[in-house]
Formats: structure tokens, C-alpha cells, sequence
């Protein structure tokens, strides 16, 4: 009997590849998202694997509950929805953005996983998958918030893991570094030359990389599972320890030797 997984944010980006790549293997899909004529397109595109396509802003609790209960019997959860908003240092902020990326990237992924969580322990069966970020474990300059949205993402995914001990449903924190998708664009709110930029020069993951990493750790015996797997491509990696160093003035250098 085929299986059925529900994407939230499933209108771009992972979302969009990850419906693609289980709907090729003869999965059933439940799709969400913000934009209904994106929704639209994917369920003409898809076709018979699309059970039900819901607009739906995981930020809204009432509408995360109303809808999701429809569909409690699923047995992958991919909590995909999320975003980043802006680069710049945490005193130059707008905090709308950063309330925007917590009711989204945290909040959304509460709301979502409350909703479908009962069926999967009731059934003793089921798939908690939750897009994380490499940005959740290692820091850097412009990344406050959102880097900290998705180290509660890591550490939700853990402590869920400690609250299934004993039930037969898994979870997983897919954890990607630089990848090239409208991540960007809505990080610099439509600035497509700067969010080129980003990825200039490089290879970056693509949607449908992470796609091929959901669909695998989805289809592991049941047996098996994977608590996170990072991922980045091979043109990126982690930095040296930043130190910043004053500048001696050669009086100065003189006064120490001397002491």
C-alpha cells in the first residue's frame, strides 16, 4: 500500500523537489503552503499523487490544527516550512523579521508536529522529518536569529526523539549548508542580484539534493534511525576561529619590552 507523506511549504524550493521525488516513487502527497496558484500548479503537475493541496501559514495555530487534523493519518511529516529574513547585525535588526522567522521556523514547526504527532504514537508508527540548517550548529555574522530558530530545531528534533523512547516513530533533522533555491530571494526580500551573489562562484546544494536526502532517510527499514544528517557542498566549510587583534602602536610595543 503506498505511503503518504504531508510537505508543509511545499510550493518552492525543498518543499517543491521533495514532492516531486516521492510522488516519482508512488507516494500520496499532502501538500501545503502559503500560495494557493503555486498549490494549484503542483497539483496539476502531479497529478493523482496529490490527495489534498490546503493553503495553510504554519504561523497561524488555529489554522495549523483545523487543517492538519483532516489528515492525522500520514506517516511522514516534513516540516519544511521556513525562512531567513536579512543579514545584518542583530543592533541593526528589524524585529519584525526576527518575529517572523520564530513564528515560522519554530512556532510553525510546534503547531505542526502537535497536529500530527498523536496519530503516529496511537498507530505506534511514523516520520517526524524536520529541515533544519547547518546555521542551527555553527554561527555566523547576520545569522542571530535565524541560526537560533534552527538550533531549537536540532534540539526539538533530540528531545522528541527522548519523548518516543519506547514507540516505533522516528524523527530526523536534515541539517543543509549554502543551497540555491528562493532561500535567498526572500532573505534579501526580492533583491535577486544580491541573492545571486550568494552563490557566486560556487556549487551549491540544489532542492533536489535535499530532496534525495529526505526520500532516502524516509525509506530506511524502520529500524534505522538517522537523528541528523548535516550536508553542505564541497565548496563550502567551516572558517578558522575569528580573532580580532588591536593594533600596537610602536611606542606602545617599545613600553612593553621595556616592562
Amino acid at each position: 500500500m503506498a505511503k503518504t507523506i504531508l510537505i508543509t511549504g511545499a510550493t518552492a524550493g525543498f518543499g517543491a523537489a521533495c514532492a516531486k521525488r516521492f510522488a516519482a516513487e508512488g507516494w500520496r502527497l499532502i501538500l501545503t503552503g502559503r500560495r494557493e496558484e503555486r498549490l494549484e500548479q503542483m497539483k496539476a503537475e502531479l497529478g493523482d499523487a496529490v490527495l489534498a493541496a490546503s493553503v495553510l501559514d504554519v504561523r497561524d495555530r488555529q489554522a495549523v490544527l483545523e487543517t492538519l487534523k483532516e489528515f492525522s493519518e500520514v506517516d511522514v511529516l516534513l516540516n519544511n516550512a521556513g525562512l531567513a529574513l536579512g543579514l545584518e547585525p542583530a543592533w541593526e535588526v528589524d524585529l519584525d523579521d526576527w518575529e517572523t522567522m520564530v513564528d515560522t521556523n519554530i512556532k510553525g514547526v510546534m503547531y505542526c508536529t502537535r497536529a500530527i504527532l498523536p496519530g503516529m504514537v496511537s498507530r505506534d508508527s511514523g516520520h517526524i522529518i524536520n529541515i533544519g540548517s547547518a546555521a542551527g550548529s555553527w554561527p555566523y555574522p547576520g545569522g542571530n536569529v535565524y541560526g537560533a530558530t534552527k538550533a531549537f530545531v536540532q534540539q526539538f528534533s533530540r528531545n522528541l526523539r527522548a519523548d518516543l523512547f519506547g514507540a516505533k516513530v522516528r524523527v530526523t533533522n536534515i541539517e543543509p549548508g549554502m543551497a540555491s533555491s528562493e532561500f535567498s530571494d526572500v532573505r534579501f526580500k526580492g533583491d535577486s542580484e544580491r541573492a545571486e551573489k550568494v552563490y557566486s562562484g560556487t556549487t551549491p546544494l540544489r532542492p533536489e539534493d535535499i530532496a534525495e536526502v529526505v526520500y532516502f532517510v524516509a525509506n530506511l527499514p524502520e529500524h534505522i534511525n538517522v537523528n541528523a544528517l548535516e550536508l553542505m557542498p564541497i565548496d563550502q566549510t567551516w572558517g578558522p576561529l575569528a580573532v580580532h587583534r588591536k593594533k600596537i602602536e610602536p611606542s606602545a610595543r617599545g613600553q612593553h619590552s621595556r616592562n
